[in-house]
């Protein structure tokens, strides 16, 4: 099986900054440099018309912030702030950044936000169903499981809460939960089933998906804390 290439994004003012992420990505097989942008406006008009898993964005830039950037975005991609300031680093998880990289970026450490962002995406392709077949208003539909954010027991049905709507679907959670890879999906409460992939931020009661919170029963703590802590 060949290597999974993510499309990544650099978004920084200065140039310098360029030439050490590049230089980086260049030694990481899993990653693949499709856009430099050195300023928000840019990044906006290429990551609005071209898929992109991840972006490299610095956070002090002319214009619009990367903090701001981030607000203007419905779904943004995943995220690695690159900055030589510090004090952002709080604020910037509220908008699901994955790491936070200090200037100057070792390579040691670069490698290892990579490896977290690699922890939510590689995944055997053998054992993950890219599609899961519901039944939705009498008819069947095809979902791709990756669209998936979370799921939610509603009686004798379910809500799928993908990044694009919200499907009332005729099943049990525990039959869904059934069709769907164990190394991607978890329950984490009675009432929740969640994309293990699209966790952007958690504590040991709720975690956050889409900017949503999400409650973790007592049952699924352990399991889901070890795994997230694994992820880390």
């Amino acid at each position: 099986m060949g290597v999974t290439q993510y499309k990544c994004v650099i978004i920084d003012d200065e140039p310098a900054a360029h030439y050490v992420l590049i230089s980086y990505i260049e030694k990481n097989a899993n990653l693949i440099l499709v856009s430099q942008c050195y300023n928000a406006l840019e990044a906006l008009d290429y990551i609005r018309n071209n898929p992109v898993d991840l972006i490299f964005l610095d956070i002090d830039m002319p214009e619009m912030s990367g903090i701001e950037f981030l607000k203007s975005l419905s779904s943004p991609p995943q995220t690695i702030l690159t900055t030589a300031h510090s004090q952002y680093a709080l604020e910037s998880y509220d908008y699901g950044v994955i790491d936070y990289l200090l200037k100057p970026i070792s390579l040691s450490r670069f490698i290892k936000s990579i490896e977290r962002f690699l922890s939510f995406h590689q995944r055997d392709e053998t054992d993950d169903p890219k599609n899961i077949t519901v039944k939705v208003d009498g008819r069947n539909i095809e979902l791709k499981t990756y669209d998936i954010n979370y799921i939610q027991s509603y009686g004798n049905y379910v809500k799928v809460f993908t990044r694009q709507k919200i499907y009332l679907v005729s099943t049990t959670t525990q039959e869904i939960l059934s069709n769907l890879s164990a190394r991607t999906f978890m329950r984490i409460h009675k009432s929740y089933i969640v994309n293990l992939s699209k966790v952007e931020k958690y504590t040991e009661s709720e975690v956050l998906i889409n900017n949503e919170k999400l409650p973790i029963g007592i049952t699924f703590k352990r399991e889901l804390l070890e795994y997230l802590g694994k992820s880390a």
